[in-house]
């Protein structure tokens, strides 16, 4: 049983108050379990039935009748969540990435709808469904309040982010809710426009000494017309896929983390350099 989920909004910065509680953002993917009949079966956000892929997940000790949200992980040797080995791990069964599923709600629990209760009140039935934490199965850390100090501890560790939800919330099926709120721990860097993306609009970015950094895809449309404005005087070459730019234009982008090679992962325009 598929259950579309609830999704968060985006806040720049996060905020004290005590009608929320802040939740640890697990660098994953986000994960429907629903158990009906005896039957598990496996769910990304957008319906995809990947219940194959995930073997290990379908013998947990679940209520039947209950589906929960969650969002699978691969941890490295720091115990810290692994981007990149968890979409190997997606990719390819072969893959030896051990996997765990960080449960934050429910919907469903022993057959009874639960979406219209309170967040607190659900996470007491996860509290029934999931009693004692394992490295494969485990409740998502949470705080009342403190989103402010907490994200600096995450910043520190160098982790994604912190969610913030209200604690009287209703899991709003196939809605984004400002009641869930994502604090994402960006990283910013300056650097150089190299090219332009043929098919689909992508700017290619080097780092300011010349390295490439990856291929850039959220821009404002108003700054893409900038873009476009100027780039004509910069060509250099092209080829069937790229447009190449004298890198005389800078920008400043926010990203997530760096990949395994050096790249900007999931970068993002913050504004122009002069």
């Amino acid at each position: 049983m598929f259950i579309s989920p609830m999704l968060l909004h985006k806040s720049d910065h996060p905020f004290d108050d005590s009608s929320y509680i802040t939740e640890l953002k697990a660098d994953g993917i986000r994960l429907i379990l629903s158990k009906f009949e005896g039957k598990v079966r496996l769910f990304t956000r957008h319906k995809n039935e990947v219940t194959s892929l995930f073997p290990e997940l379908l013998n947990l000790n679940i209520p039947d009748n209950t589906v929960i949200d969650g969002e699978i992980i691969v941890s490295d040797d720091l115990g810290k969540p692994d981007f990149e080995a968890m979409m190997e791990r997606f990719q390819s069964k072969k893959s030896i990435h051990k996997i765990s599923y960080v449960v934050f709600d429910v919907m469903y629990y022993k057959g009874e709808k639960v979406t219209s209760r309170p967040l607190l009140e659900r996470k007491e039935i996860l509290n029934n469904i999931i009693p004692i934490d394992t490295p494969l199965c485990t409740k998502v850390q949470w705080i009342p309040g403190n989103a402010t100090q907490y994200f600096e501890l995450v910043k520190q560790q160098g982790l994604e982010g912190i969610v913030q939800k209200k604690d009287n919330s209703t899991y709003e099926i196939n809605n984004r809710s400002h009641s869930w709120l994502k604090v994402i721990n960006y990283q910013y860097e300056t650097v150089k426009v190299a090219g332009l993306r043929k098919d689909e609009f992508g700017v290619l970015v080097n780092f300011v000494d010349g390295r490439y950094a990856g291929i850039l895809e959220f821009m404002p449309k108003v700054e893409r017309a900038k873009l476009y404005r100027q780039h004509a005087d910069l060509i250099i070459s092209e080829n069937d896929k790229f447009i190449y730019l004298d890198p005389q234009l800078r920008i400043k982008v926010k990203y997530r983390n760096l990949t395994k090679k050096g790249l900007l992962r999931i970068p993002s325009f913050v504004e122009w350099i002069s």
